[in-house]
């Protein structure tokens, strides 16, 4: 069982707060690539993302 996290962030480029459950491990790459790139990368891979544009 992966450890969850429910987590808020807030998306700078939009201005919008994002609510997600997130592994420990997407929270270092969130801190690396930045909340929004990271959710760009989801959309990309078929990933069903909460609204944050």
């Amino acid at each position: 069982m992966p450890n969850l996290h429910s987590k808020k962030f807030f998306v700078p480029e939009t201005g919008k707060w994002v609510k997600l459950k997130v592994s420990t491990k997407a929270l270092r790459t969130i801190d690396k690539k930045g909340i929004y790139q990271y959710l760009s990368e989801l959309e990309r891979q078929g990933v069903q993302v909460p609204q944050y544009k």
